[in-house]
């Protein structure tokens, strides 16, 4: 920041703002009791009733070793994705994200977004319950396709599976890819071949496994990852370790749910098929399962549902453009109306210099050209006060031990000498929305990822490996505040002095983007100074 009480300012609004997150973050909204609601069907009109809000058990039927042998894997491609689908269950196993590397290493393999080691750990998961007895690891068949492997030729493309259960209900389940984008759409069709009338619930289970701390790209200490949702107003999000006492239940005023990590997320879409949302934590599993309305099979009668999703990167433009509002998932905090804007910009930078860090460069440029008039107000003000601080020493020495008389002698020295003793913080303070709006584009902007500025500094999303720029910046803020007048008594000065102490330690483990940022602003503002210094009185 710009001088000694800015950096005061904004350390106490840090510890303020972590305060706020820790005691006062969004509570997950209470269990509502859903509203009827019913499921479109082709022939038959869905019966509803209300949902009460009891956790749901699925139980799976022991695959048999002769069922394992049957699974088959087919292989979806297309530029941008690889998924593998299971025929047991028509589950999803495997979900490689080709555009995505593990690390920036020259031989790193692509990243997997989903790897399921076995069939509880696959995802969309569709089962059912009382009436609709439909086990999530039922043996399905691939419709259409003799090939096990499908390229993604046309903009989309359906892959169809199909499955009877023991019961006699048919299920048909459609899976609908698009070449140039992450979303993926999930069609379900019941049908009731038998005689009798089926009813119960649906559910859709979408499976996350937990990361472990060796899991690179997926968090860091300063990233949320876990479980979110969507009520329309406000990301819910939540914690592992509440989910280990017990799950969170939510009705249909949810508009999507799913599990991010810092740089990648899955999400379903929950607002039209589905009445309840269930969050478990298994283990290492994670399940969002999104509960049907009451349905109600007469015999020959089917009924579809319907769900989107999008499994990829968290990159608001390309979740903006799968709509379904998954793009509020991109959660720029507080600050979000300035961060937007600010994170256009500095692609749009992107696109003409090729390099983010030169981009973030140019932007911290444009801020304080921006602010320049706010800094030069401040400063002239400091210096004022500095030059008035010997006769408001006296003030101090005559009425200290009256702190009203003080009070009264001080504002009446300021009015008669024509100085405000806030002018050179106020202007600071209005630039602090703008650090925290960058703080939180910088600081999992999938965009940076892996993204190399020059040097050493050959991923802007992680640390400096070398420390380099911390150092840099700790050493310009001390010099910027050598620079700065003050009128603090010699004892503030000295504690004042190890801000920059704090900071650097503080920035340490901070992406090298962000501390690119505040060293460049740093150098700018000691550059400014030494202009205005300069500048006659």
């Amino acid at each position: 920041m710009e001088n000694n009480r800015s950096i005061l300012a904004v350390a106490l609004i840090i510890l303020l703002w972590s305060g706020y997150s820790m005691f006062f973050s969004p509570k997950a909204p209470p269990v509502e009791k859903a509203p009827q609601a019913t499921v479109e069907q082709e022939a038959a009109k869905v019966k509803t009733v209300d949902i009460v809000p009891t956790i749901e058990k699925v139980e799976e039927i022991p695959v048999s070793e002769s069922v394992k042998r049957q699974e088959k894997i087919i292989t979806v491609k297309s530029d941008l994705f690889e998924i593998k689908l299971s025929t047991l269950g028509a589950t999803i196993r495997d979900v490689t994200l080709d555009k995505f590397k593990i690390s920036n290493q020259p031989d790193s393999k692509t990243y997997k977004l989903i790897s399921a080691d076995t069939d509880k750990q696959a995802t969309f998961k569709t089962s059912g319950s009382e009436g609709l007895a439909i086990p999530s690891n039922l043996l399905f068949r691939l419709d259409g396709y003799k090939t096990d492997t499908i390229y993604l030729k046309n903009a989309e493309q359906n892959v169809r599976f199909s499955a009877v259960t023991a019961s006699g209900l048919k299920i048909i389940k459609n899976y609908r890819f698009y070449a140039n984008s992450y979303k993926v759409d999930v069609d379900v069709q019941i049908v009731n071949d038998t005689k009798t009338t089926k009813s119960g619930y649906f559910n859709l289970t979408l499976i996350s496994v937990v990361p472990t701390a060796k899991s690179k790209g997926m968090s860091d200490r300063y990233t949320f990852i876990g479980p979110i949702s969507f009520d329309g107003k406000d990301i819910i999000k939540e914690k592992l370790d509440d989910l280990d006492k017990s799950p969170k239940i939510y009705g249909d005023n949810i508009k999507w749910s799913g599990f991010v990590s810092k740089y990648f997320l899955t999400l379903v879409d929950a607002e039209k098929y589905t009445q309840k949302v269930q969050i478990e934590k298994k283990g290492d599993i994670v399940e969002n399962r999104f509960i049907s309305p009451f349905i109600s099979l007469a015999p020959g009668k089917k009924t579809s549902l319907q769900y989107y999703s999008f499994l990829g990167p968290v990159d608001y433009d390309l979740l903006k453009a799968a709509g379904h509002q998954f793009e509020r998932a991109k959660d720029y905090g507080f600050f979000s109306i300035l961060a937007k804007p600010l994170m256009h910009v500095l692609k749009f930078f992107y696109k003409y210099l090729g390099n983010y860090g030169f981009a973030i460069i140019l932007l911290t440029v444009c801020i304080k050209i921006i602010f320049w008039p706010l800094t030069q107000k401040s400063y002239r003000s400091m210096k004022g006060m500095q030059k008035l601080q010997p006769e408001m020493q006296k003030l101090r020495e005559k009425y200290g031990k009256d702190k009203q008389r003080l009070n009264q002698e001080m504002m009446a020295f300021y009015k008669s000498n024509k100085v405000n003793p806030m002018g050179g913080c106020l202007p600071m303070i209005i630039q602090i929305p703008v650090f925290f709006a960058l703080y939180q584009v910088l600081l999992g902007a999938i965009e940076l990822r892996h993204a190399p500025f020059m040097f050493w500094l050959v991923d802007l999303s992680a640390k400096d490996p070398y420390y380099i720029t911390p150092l840099i910046m700790g050493v310009t803020m001390f010099a910027q505040q050598k620079m700065t007048p003050t009128n603090m008594d010699p004892t503030q000065a000295k504690i004042m002095l190890l801000m920059p102490v704090v900071f650097t330690f503080l920035f340490l483990n901070f992406p090298s983007g962000l501390v690119l940022y505040w060293m460049v602003n740093n150098l700018l503002t000691i550059l400014q100074q030494y202009l205005i210094r300069r500048q006659p009185d």
